[in-house]
């Protein structure tokens, strides 16, 4: 059961009719979405999130580059936070339990949402994890950073954004 998520990282990356066809970059518009958080508060892009500049970050539990970046990301979250910056962790092909005892577990305090079937990470295009895109108040992708990223060169990021 433990190898489950690596299946459907696979089948994210797979070539064939379930790949991740979106080709989503700088200045595209961010794609629409609506889920639930970790506690099962609803959660609607663009809606909820219409003029606020936003982090939408992809991850897992068992991906080996996510947690200490998560938690760099809370250094970053808790200094500019007051600025305006929203992060949204989604998670990709996680339940909320799995999803809240991680969270608790690292003690980041942004918010995780869940994307179960992946549905949201396809439609964002992304192959691999993590994967995060700051998008502008109009709802345009104004970076993006495919991998892990260290605090400073996120908070540099996130900082061009809050501009």
């Amino acid at each position: 059961m433990r190898f489950l998520p690596f299946v459907l990282v696979c089948l994210l990356a797979a070539c064939g009719g379930d790949a991740p066809t979106a080709q989503i970059n700088v200045g595209s518009p961010a794609p629409a979405f609506r889920t639930v958080d970790a506690g099962g508060k609803p959660a609607d892009f663009p809606a909820s999130f219409a003029g606020k500049p936003l982090v939408i970050r992809f991850w897992a539990d068992w991906c080996k580059y996510c947690e200490g970046e998560m938690k760099a990301i809370e250094q970053v979250y808790r200094r500019q936070q007051a600025s305006g910056l929203t992060i949204l962790a989604v998670n990709a092909g996680q339940d909320a339990k799995t999803v809240n005892a991680f969270m608790h577990k690292i003690g980041v305090s942004y918010p995780a949402l869940l994307d179960e079937s992946s549905a949201i990470a396809r439609s964002y295009g992304v192959v691999g994890l993590p994967t995060t895109f700051f998008v502008d108040g109009s709802g345009v992708i104004r970076g993006k950073i495919v991998g892990e990223a260290d605090e400073a060169t996120f908070e540099r990021h996130a900082l061009a954004l809050l501009k």
